[in-house]
């Protein structure tokens, strides 16, 4: 029997939605088709997609016209996850695969709250640094795909399925030996670098070179290890120091997707990060200062 991936489904057509779904379109075209509802299924089908200057005709397909597919790729914001979970139900097959690479910590349980954990595998992507600037996405860094089931002392039959797939479309990734330290790790980087980001309207080459940058930075993802911690999740100040590497190697002209939202003028997911950080704070006896200044100024920008 031939478990090889064929088909892939994409919810989700911004920055990162848009960079996988050009990726996979160069290796095959018939692969990949967007799912997508309402204004999101015209603006897509009349405009594709264009990443780094090449326009990309991605077939788009609405909800109640899919079929099942061999992995789908949820790559939405925090706030059009429940729409997303919604649209999922005739794509999702017996043996479909469903990957997460939003940002967060949450988003598998709750996918798989729906469709069984079964069918989800964790995933988050790190170090891309894609811009979304009205239709267009541009990225110098693809970054990697972190994948895989919660512990991955023996790599799975579908993970090994994804990673086979990815080989042949140049999706560069990584099978961490334990997924929730990753999605913690990647967790305190956007309560940090997307939050301080969009509060000081900071590219990367500012939140590397500024003192105030780095210090709501460093403040911020400290609240997040001191939850980690009573949570019994293997994070600490090391951490830090190599989001600090991961952030050299990121474009200086790049911005966070939390920045590009409020230049936008579009809501952030601020709930599913300073808010989640004050409510497992509270929930675990840890103060949570820095990220309670935090979401009340990005709730302030929305408005």
């Amino acid at each position: 029997m031939d478990l090889s991936i064929k088909k892939i489904a994409i919810i989700g057509a911004g920055a990162l939605g848009a960079t996988y779904g050009s990726i996979l379109h160069e290796m095959d075209p018939a692969s990949v088709c967007f799912i997508a509802s309402g204004g999101r299924y015209e603006r897509l089908k009349s405009d594709g997609v264009v990443v780094n200057g090449t326009h990309y005709a991605i077939t788009v397909v609405r909800p109640e016209e899919a079929t099942p597919v061999d992995l789908l790729i949820v790559a939405v914001k925090h706030h059009h996850l429940d729409q997303a979970i919604s649209e999922m139900v005739e794509v999702v097959g017996s043996h479909t695969i469903i990957l997460s690479v939003m940002n967060g910590i949450n988003s598998e349980e709750r996918i798989g709250t729906v469709y069984g954990m079964d069918k989800v595998v964790y995933g988050l992507a790190l170090g891309i640094d894609a811009v979304r600037e009205e239709k267009s996405v541009n990225y110098q860094n693809q970054g990697r795909i972190f994948l895989g089931e919660e512990k991955n002392t023996v790599v799975t039959e579908r993970i090994r399925r994804i990673m086979a797939l990815f080989d042949r479309a140049g999706i560069a990734y990584m099978i961490p030996p334990d997924m929730i330290r990753s999605l913690w790790f990647k967790f305190m980087i956007n309560v940090g670098a997307n939050q301080a980001s969009a509060v000081l309207r900071s590219s990367y080459g500012t939140l590397r070179s500024s003192t105030d940058a780095r210090e709501l930075m460093d403040s911020a993802m400290l609240e997040v290890i001191a939850i980690a911690r009573a949570m019994k999740v293997d994070l600490s100040e090391k951490d830090i120091r190599e989001w600090y590497r991961i952030l050299e190697s990121l474009n200086p002209a790049g911005k966070t997707s939390m920045l590009q939202d409020v230049e936008a003028g579009r809501k952030t997911e601020v709930e599913m990060l300073a808010g989640v950080v004050i409510e497992l704070g509270g929930r675990h006896g840890v103060p949570t200062p820095v990220n309670q200044k935090l979401f009340d100024e990005l709730k302030r920008l929305e408005y």
